[in-house]
């Protein structure tokens, strides 16, 4: 499961480095939202297994936050941007990055 969820993770890190400057501030926005609902979920200290365990049930929510947080920008409400913001909170988990 960590390896799929970091593969959708690092895919969604690289489509936002892909996306224009136009469309970068509203998916920011959402990316902080969602970092913000993980530090909620999680509190701030956790381990990859319960960020990956919450992946596994965050379509919806994180989805809601998107249409919430950036209602006139589709493309923030795309599921790489919640994947993105996933990816960026793995950096905080205690057990990451795995040792060598």
């Amino acid at each position: 499961m960590l390896e799929t969820a970091l593969h959708q993770w690092q895919d969604g890190e690289r489509r936002l480095g892909q996306s224009t400057s136009a469309q970068r501030p509203a998916i920011e926005r959402v990316i902080e939202r969602i970092t913000a609902e993980l530090r909620w979920r999680l509190g701030s200290s956790f381990l990859v297994a319960e960020l990956v365990e919450i992946y596994d049930g965050s379509t919806a929510w994180s989805l809601g936050l998107a249409f919430q947080t950036a209602p006139a920008e589709p493309i923030a409400w795309e599921q790489w941007v919640s994947d993105a913001a996933f990816y960026r909170h793995l950096r905080r988990a205690r057990d990451w990055p795995p040792p060598a």
